[in-house]
């Protein structure tokens, strides 16, 4: 039998054509909480990916060419293995609010747009995904200007970093040094990116996991740990590659000081900003940084889709039992 919707029980009882599935609710919460989990485990090739993404993408056409494994190595150096674990409260945090909304707004249109007779079309959920991302860049945005600065912050000279303790430090002093505008620094772009990354990432799960279960492969059966990696694994390529030119504007925004030299670049304007970088440095900024991005982005995304799918199988195990 086709796997059912990411929202719904694998078994679904017959209905009248025409009426509303009856459909296994889960919390809304569970998309933020698969996050933490993938956020928990793949944060240390994030922070050192990120690092060097950030420096990648900062940077000019002649800027530093550090390798991606030379910034791994640099931070086990400079800090040690638990310095791989850097900025992880900002990487939660951002997680309870960026995922926990997008994902909940997303399953729960979802469910109320699935019918007994069908299911929403891919351009259905393409646009119940990017309402949902909208919805989440914005919850999002302090702890993601928090994320970004924390695991920029060894890339800085030592008289330029902030040196946040934890997230709670970093927001404080963000709104003390900065005022509360700085909380929103750049939440355009990052709603943008969040709603390319909500379309890209949530909708073509779903579409890719109907596409394999609809083939009836023998190695990839229905609702099976196989089927999710391949699903998750398409995802996240698909993902990195249609976000990849507003990750290198939010990362330039957000890691941006509140000098003189970066409010005047803010009063251009977005098109302005863009302009100037395509004459500075050609159509291939669009993908600087997109092979580290992906080999960050490609994990998460697969941890992520792979924790959330056990959330649901314990979720359906323990109801049954109940």
């Amino acid at each position: 039998m086709p796997a059912s919707s990411s929202r719904n029980a694998t078994h679904q009882p017959e209905s009248r054509p025409g009426t509303r599935q009856r459909t296994e609710h889960y919390p809304f919460w569970f998309g933020g909480s698969a996050s933490c989990c993938a956020a928990s485990v793949t944060h240390p090739l994030d922070l050192a990916n990120n690092e060097y993404k950030v420096r990648l993408q900062t940077a000019g056409k002649d800027g530093p060419r550090k390798t991606m494994l030379g910034t791994f190595v640099n931070v086990i150096k400079s800090d040690g293995a638990i310095g791989l674990y850097n900025g992880l409260s900002a990487s939660l945090l951002r997680q309870l609010t960026y995922s926990t909304t997008r994902f909940g707004v997303y399953e729960e249109l979802k469910s109320d747009l699935t019918t007994a007779t069908s299911s929403p079309s891919l351009p259905s959920l393409i646009a119940i995904a990017s309402a949902s991302g909208f919805l989440g860049g914005v919850a999002g945005n302090p702890a993601d200007v928090l994320n970004v600065r924390m695991q920029n912050d060894a890339s800085l000279p030592p008289a330029q970093r902030r040196n946040y303790r934890h997230a709670a430090d970093g927001l404080v002093r963000m709104v003390r040094d900065e005022g509360m505008r700085a909380l929103f620094r750049g939440v355009w772009p990052n709603s943008m990116r969040a709603v390319l990354m909500t379309a890209s990432q949530l909708a073509s799960y779903d579409g890719f996991k109907r596409a394999i279960v609809a083939r009836r492969l023998p190695f990839l059966p229905p609702d099976s740990t196989a089927t999710h990696f391949a699903a998750s694994l398409a995802a996240g390529f698909v993902a990195t590659t249609v976000c990849s030119p507003v990750d290198v504007v939010k990362t330039r925004v957000m890691s941006a000081t509140s000098t003189a030299a970066s409010a005047t670049q803010q009063q251009k304007g977005l098109l302005a900003f863009l302009t100037d970088t395509y004459r500075a440095e050609g159509v291939r900024w669009m993908f600087k940084g997109w092979v580290p991005s992906f080999i960050r982005l490609g994990p998460h995304t697969i941890a992520t889709f792979l924790f959330l799918e056990q959330h649901k199988k314990l979720y359906r195990h323990f109801k049954r039992r109940d």
